[in-house]
């Protein structure tokens, strides 16, 4: 459930966590979760089926973005802005940005945009999931966007390996060296909150997280435990 508090702004759950008030009910945990998938789809893959048009940079207008959203599922009639900022806000991956009356996707896209993100302050190694069966042809080929636009890293091997377990059963971890990266005249975006981008990474920064690392061996006992 999202609620708005006068004074520290929306949060999700019953009472504010810095004053304990109520605040005023803005949706509930379905309606949230419904209209953010399709928040995802249409700033990252299709805004042409909701007629909207997006910038080069991926900006869409909120009101219109809301508008559409509402037009296409008529149970969401009561869609308005604040609720497209109330999703945003409270997004623990920062999946999201909002600028000027206008929200984008930070990452994730299959549509072709320049994002003008920050790439300053980048961590010195990032993370990257693969299966295991896959992690030797990763190491000698590097890192390829697949089918999306970008390479995504994660700024913890606990970040990466929660992003990888979506998709493979606990996933090896690439280590990235971003410092010989950089200096080789790589560009890497950060994007979401854990999430950094870049067009590709070459073998040579890659190198294997091993197995018995302090991190990665955590991960594994969760892992574990929730089988």
């Amino acid at each position: 459930m999202l609620r708005e508090c006068e004074l520290h702004g929306t949060f999700e759950g019953d009472l504010c966590p810095a004053c304990n008030s109520e605040g005023k009910f803005v949706m509930n945990g379905r309606e949230r979760d419904q209209i953010a998938r399709r928040m995802a789809g249409i700033l990252r893959h299709f805004p042409e089926k909701f007629d909207l048009e997006m910038d080069i940079n991926g900006w869409v207008s909120i009101r219109e973005l809301s508008n559409a959203i509402s037009r296409k599922d008529k149970r969401k009639h009561w869609l308005r802005d604040r609720h497209i900022q109330a999703i945003v806000d409270t997004d623990p991956k920062g999946r999201y940005e909002i600028r000027g009356g206008n929200v984008r996707a930070t990452y994730a896209h299959t549509v072709e945009i320049e994002l003008d993100l920050p790439s300053d302050n980048i961590p010195e190694l990032l993370y990257y999931p693969v299966s295991r069966d896959e992690l030797d042809i990763h190491l000698e080929g590097g890192i390829h966007p697949g089918g999306r636009k970008w390479v995504h890293l994660s700024k913890t091997i606990t970040n990466a390996a929660n992003a990888g377990a979506v998709h493979h059963f606990r996933p090896a971890i690439i280590e990235i060296d971003i410092i010989q990266m950089q200096a080789s005249g790589n560009t890497i975006f950060h994007a979401g909150t854990t999430v950094y981008l870049t067009e590709i990474v070459d073998a040579q920064f890659c190198a294997q997280v091993p197995y018995d690392d302090t991190e990665y061996a955590l991960m594994l006992e969760e892992w574990g435990e929730e089988e």
